[in-house]
């Protein structure tokens, strides 16, 4: 803090915050009242290590370096997150990176589907669905990272997803019987799916993972998006999927008229068949709040199941 900040920054007090799987997060308060947050990408506290190693589809979101090419390129683009003090790279000290990032004083949008004020729920989904369209409509013609020039220009980004599911089934059916039994037809399923999938050289910047809980609302209620190491260059119906189950009957105010049905159902089957994958992965891995885990998976486990029936 002193060697970033100054002599006057004396460190008062560090709180663990509430962290998502991938990174440590705290928040850091010093004796002159200013705070800021300690991002730390410790691989060996990463309960998707394994994946990471084997360079998977969870390689691309986890790092340092995806989190300062990805925290540049939204300021850069008028799309608020929390601004980047410091970031270390060296490991001269500890085996790891870690950053120094701006603290914003209020609640994740999910407290606001609870807020009292429905003029307040207003303001802040409505300009959170401003911030999604604009952020979205930032096109190229390939997907990938935004530092990535030209290397998936002559592929379709849903394929990946497509190769990320049939993984994450193969895994999910050796601890869900349900699953299990009906493997096959969850892979028909998936393959049927995509073959309805017309080609496409329009991609939009995602965040990638966009729930209720990776929004800050500061206390102007301006939206700003945190967990950011996964934004990319990718279809954006892979987002709205996302956000249709994770915001309910507040998806309204984000809504887009214009997506491909094709491409929703299939990724809305991806996310579900995935988060089963994550969940169990998370119970296995002793992930503190095994209850979530363990929901997570029977949840989605379900909603994959519905696909086939009937």
């Amino acid at each position: 803090m002193r060697k970033v900040f100054g002599a006057s920054y004396v460190v008062d007090t560090v709180t663990k915050m509430r962290g998502g799987a991938q990174k440590m997060v705290y928040k850091i308060d010093c004796s002159n009242s200013f705070s800021c947050v300690l991002y730390v990408w410790d691989l060996s506290m990463n309960y998707f290590e394994e994946e990471i190693a084997n360079q998977d589809i969870n390689e691309q979101s986890y790092g340092s370096s995806l989190f300062e090419i990805n925290n540049k390129f939204l300021i850069q683009h008028g799309i608020q997150t929390p601004f980047l003090y410091d970031l270390n790279k060296e490991r001269n000290h500890y085996p790891f990176d870690y950053a120094l990032v701006e603290y914003v004083n209020g609640q994740k949008a999910e407290d606001y589907f609870y807020h009292s004020d429905s003029k307040v729920q207003d303001k802040v989904f409505l300009r959170l669905g401003e911030m999604l369209s604009s952020m979205h409509a930032n096109e190229r013609h390939y997907f990938g990272k935004p530092n990535e020039i030209g290397i998936n220009a002559t592929e379709n980004g849903h394929l990946i997803q497509m190769e990320n599911a049939k993984v994450q089934l193969s895994y999910a059916s050796h601890y869900i019987e349900s699953i299990k039994s009906n493997q096959n037809k969850l892979l028909d399923t998936l393959y049927e799916l995509e073959s309805r999938i017309k080609p496409r050289a329009q991609y939009g910047f995602i965040h990638g993972e966009l729930g209720p809980d990776h929004i800050l609302v500061n206390e102007k209620l301006n939206p700003l998006l945190i967990d950011i190491e996964g934004a990319m260059y990718f279809d954006i119906e892979h987002e709205h999927s996302f956000l249709e189950f994770r915001f309910g009957d507040f998806y309204r105010y984000l809504k887009n008229d214009a997506l491909d049905p094709d491409r929703m159902l299939f990724y809305r089957f991806h996310h579900h068949i995935s988060l089963t994958s994550g969940g169990l992965k998370l119970l296995h891995r002793g992930f503190p709040d095994q209850q979530f885990a363990k929901d997570l998976a029977e949840h989605h486990s379900k909603y994959a199941l519905r696909f086939i029936e009937g």
